[in-house]
């Protein structure tokens, strides 16, 4: 990056002005662009449609559930008629952008490609003239838009931004050729994030078949062809009860179906009581699980810390490492089939979701598992699987943070487009 853009950045990073550029509510632009109302810019639509009736029982309903936060995604849209939709809705098209005025921290707005309806919780905007559509679609998901946003939903009991406060938001506006630009740009981005997501998903879905195929025997591994000993469960894992003698003696942990977790990182507070004397320790290596929720998949092995404490709801257990490793039990105790395993062995408790686990019985139940060579090399091929996973995934981090940090900068104007793509491309 040039020297001079840098110091742009800099300066503007402390509030102060640099030569060319003006300061404005929104941020400081460049002196050739405009700082508009947002009435200046767009329309906000009115008049309610009936969802019952055609064509519109017939089109797909979006309502903030079916926007994701912060991406501007689409999902899970179905038609209005498929949700038995009965209040009325706001008609859209291709040519509109959607905003959600609830909660709107959660940042959530979309361009749709189709014509629909959505929820009397979104705002439905037409762009004029002088806008470029994704443009402003950009704009608004942007931190200056989102600042104004939150700054008006504080002063409600419900988060909520109303249209007259829309209409008076402050909208960074550079030339119909700038704003092509920017929107290419940060196209690039989005376009990099949709590829990485799509890559993601495609080695997940490769690991579960895998680790499936695998632990089930239906693919072997080189050289291994022992027979798969016949064992019960109680052979391979037993139970500890070793308890805290003193408060807050280590991190107190949650076991969710992604996995062990920080309570704290979970429910964003610690939630366990404040006297957490006997509780009991978890030692990296060690199985964790709930017997009301184990049926749906909540339990795992230990390995992101070396020790911390569950509640003593949880039962803890240690493999015995003659018959079952730790890091293939990991992949063991959630394959498939041991999650029908946890579900025959528990019976319906006190709510839909909480099942009482016949623990004794599912110790008694006889399963075939490999030799320690063969269960080793399993651990080995699923953990590099993981591994690829995990970088595709901290990759597609840093291209949002980027994207988030070029987003601030073009739509500020700190860096233009003939600084991007030189004078001779954009002239």
């Amino acid at each position: 990056m040039r020297e001079d853009i840098k110091e742009r950045i800099e300066i503007c990073s402390v509030g102060k002005v640099p030569d060319g550029y003006k300061k404005c509510i929104a941020s400081i632009i460049p002196n050739d662009w405009k700082e508009m109302d947002f009435c200046e810019c767009a329309t906000i639509q009115s008049g309610l449609v009936d969802p019952k009736k055609q064509p519109y029982s017939d089109m797909k309903h979006i309502g903030p559930e079916n926007i994701e936060k912060d991406t501007g995604r689409i999902v899970n849209v179905v038609r209005a008629k498929d949700q038995g939709l009965i209040s009325g809705k706001f008609a859209f098209d291709e040519n509109s952008i959607i905003y959600s005025k609830v909660r709107p921290k959660l940042n959530k707005v979309c361009i749709p490609e189709f014509d629909g309806i959505c929820s009397a919780d979104c705002y439905v905007m037409q762009v004029k003239e002088n806008i470029n559509k994704e443009y402003l679609y950009w704009f608004i998901l942007s931190e200056y838009f989102l600042k104004q946003a939150i700054a008006c939903s504080m002063r409600t009991k419900m988060p909520k931004v109303n249209q007259n406060e829309i209409n008076s938001f402050k909208i960074n506006v550079p030339s119909l050729r700038e704003q092509s630009g920017i929107v290419k740009t940060l196209k690039t981005y989005e376009d990099y994030c949709e590829l990485l997501q799509k890559l993601i998903k495609q080695k997940v879905k490769y690991f579960e078949w895998l680790a499936e195929q695998l632990l089930n025997g239906k693919i072997r591994i080189s050289n291994s062809t022992d027979k798969w000993k016949k064992v019960k469960i109680g052979q391979f894992i037993d139970e500890i009860n070793e308890k805290t003698t003193h408060n807050n003696q280590y991190e107190i942990l949650s076991v969710t179906k992604n996995g062990i977790c920080l309570q704290k990182d979970q429910f964003n507070k610690q939630i366990a009581s404040n006297d957490n004397i006997g509780y009991k320790i978890v030692k990296k290596g060690n199985l964790v699980f709930s017997t009301m929720n184990l049926w749906m998949g909540s339990l795992d092995v230990l390995n992101s810390y070396d020790i911390g404490m569950v509640s003593p709801a949880y039962k803890v257990f240690k493999f015995n490492s003659n018959i079952m490793l730790n890091e293939f039990g990991k992949y063991y105790m959630k394959s498939k089939h041991m999650i029908w395993r946890y579900k025959i062995n528990s019976e319906q408790g006190a709510s839909v979701v909480r099942r009482n686990l016949d623990l004794k019985g599912l110790l008694n139940n006889v399963v075939s598992i490999p030799t320690v060579y063969e269960q080793r090399k399993i651990a080995e091929i699923l953990m590099a699987v993981e591994k690829e996973i995990k970088l595709l995934e901290e990759k597609m981090q840093y291209v949002q943070q980027e994207k988030k940090a070029m987003m601030k900068l073009l739509l500020s104007g700190t860096v233009r487009m003939n600084e991007i793509y030189g004078d001779e491309l954009y002239g």
